[in-house]
């Protein structure tokens, strides 16, 4: 990733084979210092930057998250797709944590 450049790994316990790293847009190896610009604001305007998690328990999982500061700019509802609950980081990227297996009401 480059000289001086740190990245955090996480993965869902469940499941060890599957990682997922986060790491600052800054210009280094990866980036050039224009591209990192641009994905720098494609991830502020909320056009870029985001992920899709599923759990098992949604509203279980919301009032955990919730309760450890996680702020979601959408509550747990009953989709046409499924049950999702949207949040975001504090980099701007938006995520969707969804329990699709189960119905739900809102």
């Amino acid at each position: 990733m480059g000289p001086g450049k740190r990245w955090l790994t996480v993965n869902p316990p469940e499941q060890p084979d599957i990682e997922i790293s986060l790491m600052a847009i800054d210009e280094g190896m990866m980036f050039k210092a224009d591209s990192a610009a641009a994905m720098r604001e494609l991830v502020a305007n909320g056009t870029f930057g985001f992920g899709v998690f599923e759990c098992s328990d949604l509203n279980a999982t919301y009032e955990e998250l919730s309760a450890k500061g996680v702020e979601f700019t959408k509550p747990p509802t009953k989709e046409f797709y499924g049950y999702e609950a949207l949040f975001k980081d504090d980099s701007g990227n938006w995520f969707s944590l969804g329990e699709t297996n189960k119905e739900k009401e809102n």
